[in-house]
């Protein structure tokens, strides 16, 4: 097996090694945390969320975990706006209809704010009159920010999206904007 790598991902840091984006774009890249060379992320994690990120130099272990067909499960912390009741987490234990179809069944939990959590850079913008919660999701596909717009379809927005664990690999022991060989 190839090189794995554990990156733990701040928030507005691209999954990449470089911005192709704007000319002139001062976006922050993984190259800023990362100089081991050869490895790239296996799947993607969006700017606006954070947590563990897998970068390998193996392109059949990438491909495992970014393929929806290998169904590489992923457990996100999720805070969202209010308090979903049981049954709209049920709907995600179900599924939801997406724009792009239904999703599998989802495993869902209702947590606590996860210990020893980081400050997120910039902040959770909070309302003094909306609550806020916590859920622990698993899924076992990957379609662009699914995570986001499944919380938004039974109508409660995600404030912030932690992935914890990709496969058997967890952020467990990773600080913010570290890495560990796996």
């Amino acid at each position: 097996m190839g090189k794995i790598i554990l990156f733990n991902k701040p928030f507005g840091v691209l999954s990449q090694f470089t911005d192709a984006g704007t000319v002139g774009s001062a976006r922050r890249t993984l190259s800023e945390f990362i100089d081991v060379p050869g490895v790239y992320a296996a799947g993607r994690l969006d700017k606006d969320s954070e947590g563990l990120l897998v970068l390998t130099d193996d392109g059949r272990l990438q491909h495992k975990i970014s393929d929806p067909k290998h169904k590489t499960s992923k457990t996100y912390w999720v805070q969202v706006e209010s308090e979903p009741g049981d049954e709209k987490l049920d709907e995600l234990r179900k599924g939801v209809l997406l724009k792009d179809g239904r999703t599998l069944p989802a495993e869902v939990n209702r947590i606590i704010e996860p210990p020893n959590l980081w400050r997120r850079n910039p902040a959770v913008r909070y309302r003094k009159t909306v609550r806020d919660s916590w859920l622990e999701i698993t899924i076992s596909e990957g379609k662009n920010r699914q995570v986001r717009r499944m919380t938004a379809a039974i109508g409660f927005p995600t404030l912030r999206l932690i992935r914890y664990r990709v496969g058997e690999w967890t952020l467990d022991g990773i600080e913010l904007g570290k890495w560990r060989e796996g």
